[in-house]
């Protein structure tokens, strides 16, 4: 008697274990990502914090006036430390002989990276200048007498997306050097005996050399 109790409650265990196996539901299924194995995943990471020499700056300074290119480029070493970044701005004294439009890029890499994509964006008539110098790392963009026509080149270069800018060939000129402060700077620099003007931050492109105007 008591055996086919036993018998009874395990045939029931059987028949409940093989029902809830037949109408359980299948928990999902990780969706298929169609890539092989071997190919890692994508995962969501925390974006990193810009560099702070990107953000804008808060004060700028214009150092000068220089006469020579090499003076001004030994000052632009001198203080290239302290600051955020610098730039060349020209004054033009006496009229030049013609108008050059030209692209400066921080680096030789950079330089010819940028060539190839203005070649690309249907633009011809352009030079990787060497470099070493004054014109280093620059590209020339095309030289022409007349001002209005170099600004019509670079304005279809900067409507392409290539941030181009004019200067003068020949005539007189004096050199500035334009720098973007760091928190910490002072435009009073022992060590190019010089003392900073401040100016507007808006015209300070970095790595950059453009025409400002004349003093009146």
């Amino acid at each position: 008697m008591l055996m086919r109790g036993l018998l009874v409650l395990l045939l029931a265990l059987n028949v409940g274990v093989a029902a809830w196996w037949v109408l359980h539901d299948e928990p999902p299924r990780a969706k298929d990502s169609g890539l092989p194995p071997d190919v890692p995943r994508l995962e969501v990471v925390q974006a990193r914090g810009g560099d702070g020499d990107t953000v804008a700056p808060s004060r700028c300074y214009r150092f000068g006036p220089f006469t020579a290119p090499a003076a001004l480029e030994t000052a632009r070493a001198v203080i290239a430390g302290e600051v955020a970044w610098t730039a060349t701005a020209v004054q033009i004294t006496s009229p030049p002989r013609g108008w050059q439009v030209v692209l400066a890029q921080p680096s030789r890499a950079a330089a010819v990276a940028t060539a190839a994509r203005i070649a690309t964006a249907g633009f011809t008539d352009y030079l990787v200048m060497p470099d070493a110098g004054v014109d280093a790392n620059t590209i020339a963009l095309g030289r022409y007498r007349n001002e209005a026509s170099a600004r019509d080149r670079a304005q279809a270069l900067v409507i392409a997306g290539f941030a181009a800018t004019i200067e003068p060939v020949g005539g007189r000129q004096l050199l500035w050097l334009d720098v973007a402060a760091r928190p910490a700077f002072t435009p009073v620099s022992q060590r190019l005996s010089l003392t900073g003007e401040p100016i507007d931050c808006a015209g300070v492109l970095r790595d950059a050399r453009y025409t400002v105007p004349a003093p009146a």
